[in-house]
């Protein structure tokens, strides 16, 4: 039996736990009957639900390119992360809307120690897979897995704040403290929703996301075009799709310069970036240097 793709293995394990996560936070709230808390273990189910469709999103991004996706299917894992940011904000609107209730005729919560106990081991699992998850999307250039931690990370901040609001509210019988925080929640929730479809809907458009990355690849370009008697590089685009990236350049060169030898240095700039980059995909069009007005390097 094949191994698992790394991002499919953690993507399984972002799923599992969120689902435990839920379980807890979900008898949390039954527990004590707050809202903030309730606010928070809905948030976990949109976890759950992100969860599954990043699954879905690795699985699909892994998938060599075929005939209808010559370029491979990379950015399935932005809509993945379009997704969990339209779901975040439906999960605040609901936070919201169960809170409006609760500040107009507030009542006092039972069972808050147990109920923040069991919270605050649930927010403890969320704090160990928010680790794992950013750490590996950056490792494995995932999107969907940074952006899966990203959230994941958010949900342990805002559930911090809930448990200190709650046992604030505890200690001085200002039982509006408990809306109040399922709104802070909330917001803060859809605030981390428009981030995340905002960053996703970019990398869809081709936006330059990382500018540094852009001039680190193009310096290698012109490092290997240099020493290989090019004149200079221009016309340098680079785009990200997912895991892997896609870049095209055009190389000016004498124009006395053989074909064989021009190809040559073609292909010594893609061994070069592919070094740096072994997902890249690399176009290199040469150009005489009568037919362009790029400045030498």
């Amino acid at each position: 039996m094949a191994a698992l793709d790394p991002a499919e293995r953690l993507a399984r394990w972002s799923l599992a736990t969120g689902v435990a996560v839920l379980l807890l936070k979900g008898a949390a709230w039954r527990l004590t009957g707050s809202v903030a808390l309730l606010s928070d273990a809905m948030e976990s189910i949109v976890n759950v639900v992100a969860s599954f469709a990043m699954l879905f999103a690795v699985r699909i991004a892994r998938l060599p390119a075929d005939r209808n996706h010559p370029y491979g299917h990379g950015k399935a894992e932005y809509l993945s992360a379009v997704l969990e940011g339209l779901l975040i904000a439906v999960a605040a609107v609901l936070s919201i809307v169960a809170a409006g209730g609760r500040l107009v005729h507030p009542r006092a919560l039972e069972g808050v120690g147990a109920g923040l106990a069991v919270s605050a081991f649930a927010s403890a699992l969320n704090g160990l897979l928010a680790w794992r998850l950013i750490a590996a999307g950056k490792a494995l250039r995932s999107p969907a897995l940074a952006a899966d931690g990203r959230h994941v990370l958010s949900d342990v901040i805002t559930t911090a704040g809930v448990l200190v609001g709650v046992g604030l509210a505890r200690l001085t019988g200002w039982w509006r403290l408990d809306p109040l925080l399922a709104c802070f929640v909330a917001v803060n929730i859809l605030w981390m929703g428009w981030k995340l479809v905002r960053q996703s809907v970019g990398a869809l458009m081709d936006e330059v996301l990382d500018e540094g990355e852009v001039a680190r690849v193009r310096a290698v370009a012109e490092r290997v075009a240099r020493e290989g008697g090019a004149h200079g590089i221009e016309g340098f685009r680079l785009r990200r799709a997912g895991s892997s990236a896609h870049c095209d350049m055009t190389l000016v060169v004498p124009g006395e310069m053989a074909v064989r030898t021009a190809h040559a240095l073609c292909d010594r700039i893609e061994d070069a970036l592919r070094a740096e980059e072994p997902d890249l995909g690399v176009v290199v069009h040469v150009e005489p240097e009568a037919r362009s007005s790029v400045v030498s390097i």
